[in-house]
């Protein structure tokens, strides 16, 4: 019994670890894809970037994840006076974009 209890619990800490990798993974690529795209010319993080733009280290404590994908998807249709371009990013990169603009607060 005691086993098949250290066994579960093993399991139980195993399938955490993995989700918490995952979950970690999406807003890395946002990272990669925020730095490949080019968006550091205009906007900056931390000491990151160029101060063009708004200033994104805290973007996550004003806009939620869905938010920012819609703005990324197509700023004009959020913001009609948008100085930002409709960016040629796939729908999976908007999504890990969006989460890691979200992850900045």
């Amino acid at each position: 019994m005691m086993r098949l209890l250290t066994l579960a619990l093993v399991s139980s800490m195993l399938v955490t670890s993995a989700s918490a990798q995952g979950s970690r993974e999406v807003p890395d690529r946002g990272n990669a894809i925020f730095f490949s795209q080019g968006c550091y010319g205009c906007h900056r993080i931390g000491a990151a970037g160029t101060p063009i733009a708004n200033d994104l280290s805290q973007v996550g404590r004003k806009y939620t994840e869905a938010q920012l994908a819609d703005w990324l998807r197509d700023p004009a249709k959020v913001k009609a006076s948008a100085h930002m371009p409709q960016l040629a990013l796939t729908e999976e990169e908007i999504r890990a974009l969006a989460a890691y603009l979200g992850s900045l607060r």
